[in-house]
């Protein structure tokens, strides 16, 4: 619907025939939460889906008649703010309802992306919306001819002042806009473009198999024994993932690279300069900081990762662990399950000591069934946060499976939560945060969390074991993110010159590897393909900074805490509620952090440093 918010897109991120009618299911670490998704719509073949998507074809036919061709003319004019900022309201409604449609076939196909009449679903939903908002297309374009003066002018009436953050955000996209009928080209042609390679791509992942001893196991099950206590289980999975991953290769390298040169094209035609300009813009921070976080980390390697992983395997007694250990449970970590009610108290009481306004919230996604947790065959790996549409509230979706690891993960969906339903209150255009902050409330309530923890454990080699775990996720977030990102600028700057092989592919992502990883971790035969499972390569192209953009911040962030007086908590709430109507320098200001300045990214990763140097000492 707009730059920065699509209903479609918003469809693709997220994804059970109807809603789920249980409220838990029992598993080994008690009884698990499914969601409810009746507050968007009671089922697949609701009456109510029909309605809205006849309303929403309707409502973007009426718009485009009301007002294309209309703009620079009608805004010009006395009284001009006041028109403009009426049809910026009607242009909002139907990006919330848009919205709404298109996460409740997202979530549901999360659900469930193997069910037949599901993809169906998500598909006709999806391409329902496409069609409907080229009717909107206009909109942005003829806006963003508009004269600066004319618009300065409009937006002096205070109806249109309110969505100044909206217009001004928008308008920085000016220099890259094509000619109409080239956009509607561009936006009818991603349903069979990148979005029906996304679809494939999630599709093939639900349906792979992975063979873990005399089982046949889904993607996220076959992950979990990478964390295995039994080092004979986890090598196992490993080979079973490597050998799944080599017998579909062709087809992941074929998605690769044909969502690559989808990208390219589109880059070319805009006019961006670098692989990640598109990614920058959309994210609204400066290239040159992503650059330096990039150039910090990468630095850094040797002091955080190739450190710690030595450390590692040191207590291991081996001089270098095999991949297939890098997640390993400590010797000395406390064994056993972490059951779901255990886990829900860890986290609300660690958000309740910072802020009992921030764990009012994080307990809904509890009592009004939020969550979604239980693993299940079909549903998308991973976990995350959607925000759905401010009318509505966010859904969190987890594969719980009481790890100590899940409960990081339960606290920072939760952040993610939290953050989505304070800056739900800017409406559906200014809602959206800005990747740049978008994880920052997400680690934060990491951080938290593991905090209380480390407060709460007196027991010397559990204190070690938690710290050790807590490196170990700074290192995925902040290292292995950096890793990511540089592989992706590399598949992406090599597609330009002709397809790449699934082979070459793999030697990019062993070489990245490598070098973050350190010479503690033996890279073995079958890691080459471990690229192919990740989604953020697919679905947001260069996202993967912005985790590790969020992990050094917050860093910084909480140092500030542990040293302000009172009143952080309220500037911190304050930060999330503003969604995308500040940029993030502005949001940053209270708390004195620049992002800019080159020794902020230092700081932060000093923090991890520290947090090594501890270890070490612990022996």
């Amino acid at each position: 619907m707009t730059a920065k918010s699509s209903a479609t897109s918003r469809a693709a991120k997220a994804s059970r025939k109807a809603v789920a009618t249980k409220t838990a299911v029992k598993s080994k670490t008690g009884r698990l939460p499914e969601w409810n998704l009746a507050d968007l719509y009671s089922g697949i073949d609701a009456p109510e889906v029909a309605r809205d998507l006849a309303k929403m074809d309707a409502d973007c036919v009426a718009f485009e008649t009301d007002y294309k061709g209309k703009l620079a003319e009608f805004t010009a004019r006395d009284g001009g703010g006041r028109w403009l900022a009426e049809a910026v309201k009607r242009y909002e409604a139907i990006d919330d309802l848009a919205g709404r449609l298109g996460s409740y076939a997202g979530l549901v196909h999360a659900g469930d992306s193997v069910d037949p009449a599901i993809s169906k679903f998500y598909g006709d939903v999806s391409e329902r919306l496409t069609a409907a908002s080229t009717h909107l297309l206009f909109f942005a374009l003829e806006l963003n001819r508009v004269d600066d003066d004319v618009i300065e002018r409009a937006m002096q009436a205070p109806e249109l002042g309110h969505y100044r953050p909206w217009i001004e955000d928008l308008r920085k996209d000016k220099p890259y806009q094509l000619e109409d009928r080239v956009e509607q080209l561009f936006h009818e042609k991603s349903q069979s473009g990148y979005a029906a390679w996304n679809r494939l791509f999630d599709q093939t992942i639900s349906a792979l198999r992975f063979k873990v001893g005399a089982k046949e196991l889904a993607i996220e099950p076959t992950l979990n024994f990478m964390q295995d206590r039994d080092g004979a289980k986890r090598k196992v999975a490993a080979n079973a993932l490597a050998k799944t991953f080599k017998d579909n290769e062709r087809t992941f390298a074929l998605i690769t690279n044909t969502l690559a040169k989808d990208k390219e094209i589109s880059d070319r035609w805009r006019g961006f300069k670098d692989v990640a300009d598109s990614r920058h813009l959309n994210n609204r921070v400066e290239r040159e900081v992503v650059d330096a976080l990039v150039a910090s980390v990468r630095a850094a390697y040797p002091k955080l990762s190739h450190r710690y992983y030595a450390l590692k395997a040191g207590w291991f007694k081996k001089k270098k662990l095999p991949y297939w250990d890098r997640n390993a449970p400590l010797p000395f970590a406390a064994t056993g399950s972490i059951a779901w009610p255990e886990a829900q108290k860890m986290v609300l009481t660690a958000y309740r000591g910072f802020s009992p306004r921030m764990a009012e919230i994080a307990e809904r996604f509890f009592t009004d069934r939020w969550i979604d947790a239980p693993v299940r065959p079909g549903k998308a790996p991973g976990a995350f946060s959607h925000p759905t549409t401010p009318s509505a509230h966010p859904y969190v979706l987890m594969n719980y499976q009481g790890k100590p690891r899940d409960v990081m993960t339960l606290a920072h969906e939760l952040g993610h939560g939290v953050h989505q339903v304070l800056a739900a209150r800017n409406g559906a255009l200014m809602a959206p945060t800005p990747l740049t902050l978008a994880e920052t409330a997400s680690v934060f309530g990491e951080m938290l969390t593991f905090k209380r923890l480390l407060s709460q454990t007196r027991n010397a080699r559990q204190r070690q074991a938690l710290l050790a775990g807590k490196v170990e996720d700074m290192i995925n977030t902040v290292v292995r993110q950096i890793a990511f990102y540089t592989f992706e600028r590399a598949v992406h700057t090599e597609r330009k010159n002709g397809e790449l092989t699934a082979h070459r592919i793999g030697e990019i992502w062993l070489s990245v590897q490598g070098e973050s990883l350190g010479p503690a971790i033996e890279i073995k035969a079958g890691y080459e393909n471990f690229w192919m499972y990740i989604p953020h390569f697919i679905h947001s192209p260069f996202y993967v900074y912005a985790y590790a953009f969020g992990d050094c911040l917050v860093n910084s962030l909480y140092a500030v805490y542990e040293n302000a007086s009172e009143g952080f908590a309220e500037r911190y709430l304050d930060m999330l509620a503003a969604g995308g109507t500040k940029h993030y320098s502005e949001l940053l200001r209270p708390f004195g952090l620049d992002a800019k300045d080159p020794k902020f990214w230092d700081g932060g990763l000093s923090v991890i440093a520290g947090m090594i140097d501890e270890l070490e000492t612990m022996g």
